[in-house]
């Protein structure tokens, strides 16, 4: 039997408005005519891995708090791995700093987000995994080129334009062969954010590697 791709996310957070605001803005994104979206929610470390065991053939991505009840520091994500290696975590954090980002990246975590971020950028890279359609997310995307600028063309101009102005650039110093502390370094973003957006740029445009990446768009 066939199974059918993931139609959900698990948000995992003690905190109620957070939990309540991705769910909104998810369902507020997912276009009519398309297959609703689940967002599932748990309040603890326990409650998560009970519901990811349940229901981990439907749950496409985590969104996982690291200040937990039940947890301290990266402990929670590192039971999560460890139970489900192949889980497609995203590590929330109030407190997050470069050194923090590169542990929970070691640890298993697909990318690191600070909680204080817009919970556009969450959205981005559940768009990015491939749960939210891409024409459903059309407030997402990046305003058009201004007069001067050229948008890239096929095969990979719809790509394009789903890029926030900031993935833009970054994409931009990419190409130009920067490695992430570079980046970081000219943006004055952490190296931490800068891994998100590069991960994010790799999901979006379906590549493997930055190799991959530079090599398919230079």
């Amino acid at each position: 039997m066939i199974g059918h791709p993931p139609r959900a996310i698990l948000v995992v957070d003690d905190h109620d408005l957070l939990r309540l605001g991705v769910r909104a803005l998810v369902q507020a994104l997912v276009h009519p005519s398309r297959e609703a979206l689940d967002v599932l929610e748990a309040g603890t470390l326990a409650d998560a891995l009970a519901t990811y065991d349940a229901a981990q053939d439907r749950i496409g991505l985590v969104l996982l708090d690291l200040a937990l009840p039940d947890t301290e520091g990266l402990s929670g994500l590192k039971i999560f791995h460890d139970r489900h290696p192949t889980a497609r975590i995203v590590v929330l954090s109030g407190t997050l700093d470069a050194s923090l980002a590169r542990d929970a990246l070691a640890w298993g975590a697909s990318a690191c987000l600070p909680k204080s971020a817009d919970l556009r950028e969450i959205v981005n890279f559940i768009r990015a995994c491939g749960l939210i359609n891409v024409s459903a997310a059309g407030a997402l995307r990046s305003v058009p080129a201004t007069a001067g600028e050229q948008v890239p063309q096929a095969p990979h101009a719809s790509t394009w334009q789903q890029l926030t102005p900031r993935q833009t650039q970054v994409l931009q110093w990419v190409l130009e062969g920067r490695a992430n502390k570079e980046i970081a370094h000219i943006s004055n973003l952490s190296e931490g954010t800068v891994k998100n957006h590069v991960s994010t740029i790799l999901l979006l445009f379906g590549m493997r590697s930055r190799a991959q990446l530079i090599s398919s768009l230079r």
